[in-house]
């Protein structure tokens, strides 16, 4: 990619962001809206899980493929082929007649979803190679979550209230277009030195270890953890890890380099991504249906509540990418550990009619941690890989936190799912939710205790032996072409 001006790099972060945005919004506003689909479809908890779960699994399935196509056939191509799907996909949610529908046309959705973010991280990546600029950047690229999560529950809560729910999805067909003509016009083609070949086999094998977990969470509530059904999914997903390690691990260019686990700030960073993501969507899905089917609120009245949470994540976004810049990840790490626990303590003490006040503060305190997480993580991805992996590494990363975010939907859900009466729903909520929420607090946890062991003098190290040996394969693999082509 040719060295941009400063005023075309800022045109193509904004564009990239506006695909972030619509990704991100699409699942803020939908968790809105999920009571009134559970009256209109007749859902159960379950049925409420996949209408997200549904999302976030194909395009955690799919990041790794479209990350490296991008990095071999263009990454402006296939953002532009995400785009069209993506929009596309939203218009057919926006009709779709049943739950079983809807759930089919988000995981089209997720098919364009899966080459948006990735490969728009790629992109940025590519285009500011300053290393404190990056990170600004990448403090800016995880400010927009912070701003889909205000919007999102506000603008959702307002369309619900007032035009129904299937407006929400009218939301991204004006974005992705704009997206689709701006990036025409301003971002550059660009592709790695050296593609990567396809690796259909490792991605069959990705799909069959994500859809078994989470299929196999999901429904353990209805079908009971020693039934046939769930110990088939476990059976199943412990056998796509075995065969999955050795295989790609034989590959010269596999889709999931196990190589790039040497790192252990990376491989921190992909489990930091996974509790923090977990956190998340089992915070948004748990919220909201505690806001709504709880305390009776409105779903406006519901996205106002989250308010305090996506305002402090949407200033705290930024924040973390300038500290990543100008102190490295350790610290904005520790600030999401303890915000996100404490957050979870809190609400894992709530009864049905816990203290407005508490309430707040519980919002505040994980929109703190969530805040503060993003950017660690990505800048911990990328940086320390060479810049012609950028698209895979990302890929991983923005996997991880898909990943999360669909064990995070599928575990909590699955926890209230099994403690709840639906017959005496509202009465059994609260005792339903608390172990969900110890397990969001143990999320914290971990992103606490990660913070601290990934980003010492010995973790920074890893990285760089892992980067030097990334090099030399990587330019092993091209002297080894070249001479079979001479």
């Amino acid at each position: 990619m040719p060295e941009l001006s400063h005023r075309r790099r800022m045109a193509v972060l904004a564009i990239c962001c506006m695909s972030l945005l619509i990704v991100s919004l699409d699942n803020t506003v939908l968790n809105v809206a999920l009571p009134d689909l559970q009256k209109e479809f007749d859902a159960s908890v379950s049925g409420l899980q996949w209408t997200i779960d549904a999302y976030t699994l194909v395009i955690a399935s799919l990041l790794m493929l479209s990350g490296s196509t991008a990095d071999r056939v263009g990454r402006r191509r296939v953002f532009r082929i995400g785009l069209i799907i993506f929009t596309v996909g939203s218009a057919l949610c926006s009709i779709a007649p049943n739950l079983g529908l809807l759930v089919v046309f988000r995981m089209v959705q997720a098919v364009g979803g899966s080459m948006l973010n990735p490969v728009a991280m790629s992109i940025i990546t590519n285009t500011f190679t300053d290393p404190r600029e990056r990170a600004r950047a990448i403090g800016v690229w995880g400010g927009v979550v912070g701003l889909s999560m205000a919007a999102g529950p506000l603008v959702g809560g307002l369309l619900v209230d007032s035009v129904g729910w299937r407006s929400i999805f009218w939301l991204n067909l004006p974005i992705g277009i704009a997206a689709l003509i701006l990036m025409t016009l301003y971002v550059p083609e660009s592709r790695a030195p050296h593609g990567r070949r396809p690796d259909p086999v490792g991605q069959v094998l990705v799909i069959v270890l994500l859809a078994a977990l989470t299929f196999g969470i999901i429904e353990a509530p209805d079908a009971g953890l020693a039934s046939p059904l769930v110990l088939g999914c476990a059976v199943l997903a412990v056998a796509a890890v075995a065969l999955l390690v050795p295989y790609e691990l034989r590959r010269t260019e596999p889709l999931i380099d196990p190589r790039f686990f040497r790192s252990l700030p990376f491989s921190g960073a992909t489990a930091i991504a996974v509790c923090g993501f977990a956190g998340l969507g089992g915070f948004l899905f748990l919220s909201t249906l505690y806001l709504q089917n709880v305390r009776h609120y409105s779903a406006l009245h519901a996205g106002l509540w989250m308010l305090p949470m996506a305002a402090v994540t949407f200033v705290c976004a930024p924040l973390s990418g300038r500290l990543v810049g100008a102190r490295g990840t350790r610290v904005p790490l520790l600030i999401a550990g303890v915000g996100m626990t404490a957050s979870g303590v809190i609400f894992a003490g709530f009864d049905g009619q816990t203290h407005t006040v508490t309430l707040v503060i519980a919002f505040v305190l994980f929109g703190l941690g969530f805040g503060f997480v993003n950017a660690p993580i990505t800048n911990t991805a990328v940086s320390g890989m060479p810049r012609a992996q950028a698209g895979v590494a990302a890929a991983v990363a923005s996997t991880s936190r898909q990943t999360g975010s669909a064990l995070g939907v599928a575990l909590l859900g699955a926890i209230l799912a099994s403690g709840i009466t639906p017959e005496r729903y509202e009465a059994t909520f609260t005792g339903a939710a608390r172990p969900a929420w110890w397990v969001l607090t143990g999320c914290g946890a971990a992103v606490l205790v990660l913070g601290i062991v990934t980003s010492g003098r010995r973790a920074a190290e890893s990285a760089r032996r892992t980067a030097a040996r990334l090099e030399e394969a990587t330019a092993a693999t091209r002297s080894g072409k070249g001479a079979a082509v001479g």
